[in-house]
């Protein structure tokens, strides 16, 4: 999952071409084919070409490598390394800090995003590691709450909360409704306080799906999946807290390592080539120079040199900013994809990766004070602050701004989340694939910080909480005159990252999510990435089965039915399609 920053695409951008730019044909895939090689028999394969190599990118290229006979595969990334926004961060001072790297822009996600750890484990043999969700919303006794333990802003939403859990299930019911309402105004039709959207659902949405300071746009619908749908839910509604105990989260092992994992993996078929730090710049579909080349596609990139290629398919998995821009450089999107790609809209944010304990203390409730407890005197309770007195170990913190709490910025304790700092290998505990045959570290780094082995420390303990390593995330730059990032500790921060991210406005469920079936598969071309619903790491992964699927690839999980429910959910709503028949089971599944 990607709270806030949890991006999933990788990107390609456009630009235009250097006079001094030379030409290059169709290179070998892996050495041992060409893009316009045949498959055993004499027939053709689909030469396809995918833009992006974050988790859409590479599960598009993954499903395409299970069929060698039939597809030959490119994937291009502007970027050096594959995995888009899910990369990792060298730390300056592992003996200091506990630990020697950081996940960056990806943390970790929910057990039920199915397709998600299918991929991780089973495919590539890491192993995540199992985290308890603790949260900490708000500041002082009368706006703090946890799902840990019942505080007074809690027993104050009482009745909200008992209504809410009503409200639903009314939602499901009525889901194709409820789905075009935003949560904001859906809160005002069933009179919720206002304080307690503020205060509690709209933060705890913008945690979980990263939809920052526009989740009061975000649909309705969505919103009850969070707490109803098998396969998108994070946490159990309760009656008396909103939150039933404290969830299981998954935190991710190493994501360099992962993704180098992953792209020798779809590279060992031979039909799959990945090209990092390759930027797609001009894409023509259907243009005579295209067809007498003889393909569909004619797509133009770059390192140094300018490389010209054709293929039969084409499947942007990069964010609908840069597809968009792409093809305007070429022969130009469709009136339809104008409307849909144009619709997303981008915002950037920043995140500060800092030790500054002092800063955290300030903005944030770090541990437990039993003054903020709920006045109960039930043996539930009892036992809730009992066990947060001893184990109160908050990793999600919430810090709402006064003058608007619908507006926020986030933290998370990295120390509290990764399993590194618990002493894991990058790998992860468990895994089936060993430490010394995954692929060497990618990991960005300043000052050629070295590689280090912290994690092999046989006497390693989590350090105390003024060397534990905190990210902040500041939302939105065209507020940045509302953030407290400024006091942060100059020499207390680790690293600053910006990134791109999608904004959740209400008109992206309008005029984005109900029409990709309209865009994708004309001028021969899928799109694929978390953009074309929600801003969720499962999405970007099932959205990618799903392009590579309409181009006759495999869904590579179909005999699971946890990993199969929302990849057939996603595939009807942005194909208007079922499975082949192959792949399902009765007439209507």
């Amino acid at each position: 999952m990607s709270p806030a920053n949890g991006h999933v695409n990788g990107g390609s951008g456009s630009g235009s071409v250097s006079a001094s730019s030379s030409v290059s044909s169709s290179q070998p895939l892996n050495g041992k084919a060409s893009p316009s090689s045949k498959a055993p028999g004499g027939k053709a394969r689909k030469r396809v070409l995918v833009v992006g190599a974050g988790s859409a990118g590479m599960s598009a290229a993954y499903s395409l490598s299970l069929s060698p006979g039939e597809f030959e595969v490119v994937v291009y990334d502007k970027a050096p390394t594959a995995g888009g926004s899910a990369t990792s961060y060298q730390l300056p001072d592992p003996k200091y800090y506990g630990a020697d790297y950081i996940n960056d822009g990806v943390q970790g996600a929910s057990p039920v995003f199915y397709n998600t750890f299918k991929m991780f484990e089973d495919v590539l043999g890491f192993k995540s590691t199992e985290v308890g969700l603790q949260i900490s919303f708000g500041k002082g006794k009368e706006t703090f709450w946890s799902n840990v333990f019942p505080s007074e802003l809690v027993d104050k939403f009482s009745d909200d909360i008992k209504k809410f859990g009503k409200t639903l299930h009314t939602i499901k019911r009525f889901e194709p409704i409820f789905a075009m309402i935003p949560v904001d105004r859906m809160l005002k039709m069933f009179r919720f306080s206002p304080d307690f959207g503020e205060r509690m659902l709209l933060p705890l949405v913008a945690l979980f799906f990263g939809t920052g300071n526009e989740t009061k746009h975000v649909s309705s619908a969505i919103v009850e999946r969070v707490f109803l749908d098998p396969s998108m839910r994070l946490f159990e509604f309760s009656e008396e807290s909103l939150l039933a105990s404290v969830p299981k989260m998954m935190s991710f092992p190493e994501l360099s390592r992962l993704y180098g994992a992953w792209r020798r993996k779809v590279e060992e078929n031979g039909n799959v080539r990945v090209e990092t730090s390759r930027e797609v710049f001009e894409i023509y579909r259907g243009t005579n120079e295209a067809k007498q080349k003889g393909g569909n596609i004619l797509a133009k990139s770059r390192i140094a040199d300018v490389r010209e290629e054709v293929f039969d398919e084409l499947i942007m998995a990069c964010d609908a900013d840069s597809a968009l821009k792409i093809l305007q450089a070429g022969s130009g999107p469709s009136w339809k994809e104008k409307k849909v790609l144009g619709n997303v809209k981008y915002k950037w944010d920043i995140t500060v990766t800092h030790n500054d304990m002092d800063y955290m203390k300030k903005h944030y409730q770090m541990t437990y004070d039993s003054k903020y407890n709920a006045e109960r005197d039930d043996e539930e309770s009892k036992k809730a602050f009992k066990y947060a007195e001893e184990n109160w170990r908050p990793l999600y913190l919430i810090k709402m701004y006064e003058k608007d709490p619908s507006f926020i910025e986030m933290s998370f304790d990295l120390t509290h989340y990764q399993g590194q700092f618990k002493g894991n290998s990058p790998v992860g505990p468990g895994a089936r694939i060993k430490e010394e045959d995954a692929p060497p570290s990618e990991r960005k780094a300043s000052n050629n910080n070295p590689t280090t082995d912290a994690h092999k420390d046989p006497n390693h303990e989590e350090p105390p909480y003024d060397q534990h390593v905190f990210q902040t995330i500041y939302l939105n730059n065209d507020m940045n005159d509302w953030w407290t990032k400024e006091e942060v500790a100059k020499d207390k921060i680790i690293c600053e990252t910006w990134w791109k991210q999608q904004s959740h406005a209400a008109s992206h469920f309008r005029g984005t999510v109900p029409f990709m079936w309209a865009i994708n598969g004309p001028n021969h071309t899928q799109y694929a990435g978390a953009w074309t619903l929600i801003n969720m790491h499962e999405i970007g992964i099932c959205s990618a089965f799903s392009a590579a699927y309409a181009i006759g690839g495999k869904y590579p999980f179909k005999d699971d039915e946890n990993c199969a429910r929302l990849f057939k959910l996603y595939h009807g709503l942005s194909r208007l399609s079922r499975v082949r028949a192959e792949d399902r089971k009765g007439f209507f599944a």
